[in-house]
Order: structure tokens, then C-alpha cells, then sequence
């Protein structure tokens, strides 16, 4: 992916191709703290594209050092998307693909990348006779 990165605090993103990727650095055990941070980095950062509308995948992945963190991925799901919301899709119900995992990296972050779904893929494309 190119595209220039916008940064604002521990948050940067940057769009190209369709898509749109988040980084977030450092970690907590509390989801809840994820909300803000990027609903602040979209109001006061953000430039790119409005809000679209259909579906979108999304795929949020948190890379850990040492042992894993205790932290529900469902939570740290359900703040990221209540934080992009309004900024890259209108409402998460338009999520028609979501993907989170946790795994061992170099650094401790967060990233998100969000693509919108064409018509003729996607699940529901692969499984139509």
C-alpha cells in the first residue's frame, strides 16, 4: 500500500488503493481506551475520504511482545469500529466481513485495515449458484 501516512499522537493512518490503514502503537488491557484515541485522531488528523456507504471488510490485527495480553478481542473490536465510524463507513452494521486475531510481533500495536466490498466479491459471491 502507498499513500502518504497522517499521524496524531500514537495513531496514523493512510489511504490508497481503496483501502484505508490504521496503526495504533503501544498496547492496554482496557478496549475501552481505544475509542477515543481514534475518534480523536479522525476529528483532529484525518483528511482523506468521507464516509461511504455498502459493505466493507475489515481486519484488525494486535501484535504483542512477551506473553499475550488479557484483552477480549470483541471488545477491542466493537471500540475500533465504534471509533471509525462516521469516518470510514456510516455505521459498522455495514461491516460484512470482520477479522481480529492477536499475535507475536516486534512491537507492540494495533493495525486496521479497512477495504470496501465490490458487489461481485466477497463471500456472498463465492457461495451464489
Amino acid at each position: 500500500m502507498d499513500g502518504d501516512w497522517i499521524q496524531h499522537g500514537k495513531v496514523r493512518a493512510r489511504e490508497a488503493a481503496g483501502e484505508i490503514e490504521i496503526t495504533i502503537d503501544g498496547l492496554t488491557t482496557q478496549a475501552r481506551y481505544y475509542k477515543p484515541l481514534i475518534y480523536e485522531f479522525f476529528r483532529k488528523a484525518w483528511r482523506g475520504s468521507r464516509p461511504g456507504w455498502g459493505e466493507f471488510s475489515v481486519e484488525i490485527a494486535m501484535d504483542y511482545v512477551g506473553d499475550p495480553p488479557w484483552l477480549d478481542l470483541d471488545n477491542l473490536a466493537k471500540a475500533i469500529l465504534d471509533g471509525i465510524k462516521g469516518y470510514v463507513f456510516q455505521d459498522d452494521a455495514q461491516v460484512a466481513r470482520l477479522l481480529v486475531e492477536r499475535r507475536a510481533g516486534e512491537r507492540e500495536r494495533i493495525t486496521v485495515v479497512v477495504r470496501k466490498i465490490s458487489e461481485h466479491s466477497g463471500l456472498g459471491a463465492r457461495f451464489q449458484r
